[in-house]
């Protein structure tokens, strides 16, 4: 097995067994903060600043690895999280959601700007060399893999939310509906920073 499917193919089961325990905090999605996901990183946002893991302390954030080209999980992703950002009134100040991209390649700044905001003014494109994005992304248990024409990128379609104080905490599945989004960030936005 070529070693990035033997990443995705792991990376898929601990996802898949991460989404089976039941959640003791309430959350829709899966309560993965007993586990050491993400990490520290700085990134290229789409505005052109470089952003990194303390600047965005005190806010709940909301994680999304994707590419602008995906033919099909990325767009309808962002589109719910546009919608539930909607659902939120004045708390939506409180959260960040953070587009990653998995092709940094062709998502350079330029492009990450003229798709990111078109689904929500707030929401921030991140790139960055090939080996930072690797780094986020395994940091992160998001595996990807490039296919052999360079443009198809295969990655999870989950979502990931971090507390106020930067800890990973919630795993929410691509079926996660708006309703159990919204939910988890109340709970999340109830906790002190």
């Amino acid at each position: 097995m070529k070693p990035i499917l033997h990443l995705l193919f792991i990376t898929s089961l601990v996802l898949l067994t991460a989404c089976g325990q039941p959640s003791k905090d309430g959350f829709r999605g899966s309560d993965i903060s007993r586990v050491e996901w993400g990490g520290d990183f700085s990134l290229t946002a789409h505005d052109g600043r470089i952003l990194n893991t303390e600047k965005l302390r005190g806010k709940v954030q909301v994680i999304f690895f994707g590419y602008t080209h995906c033919p099909d999980i990325c767009a309808p992703t962002l589109v719910k999280l546009a919608t539930v950002m909607g659902r939120l009134g004045p708390e939506a100040g409180n959260v960040q959601v953070l587009f990653v991209t998995v092709d940094p390649r062709h998502d350079t700044v330029r492009q990450l700007a003229g798709f990111v905001p078109k689904f929500h003014p707030s929401f921030l494109g991140l790139t960055g060399l090939r080996e930072q994005i690797e780094l986020v992304a395994k940091d992160h248990k998001m595996g990807f893999a490039t296919g052999k024409d360079g443009k198809r990128v295969d990655h999870f379609g989950g979502i990931l939310l971090k507390d106020r104080r930067g800890k990973v905490r919630v795993l929410l599945r691509e079926q996660a509906t708006p309703d159990d989004v919204e939910h988890d960030l109340r709970r999340l936005l109830k906790e002190p920073a």
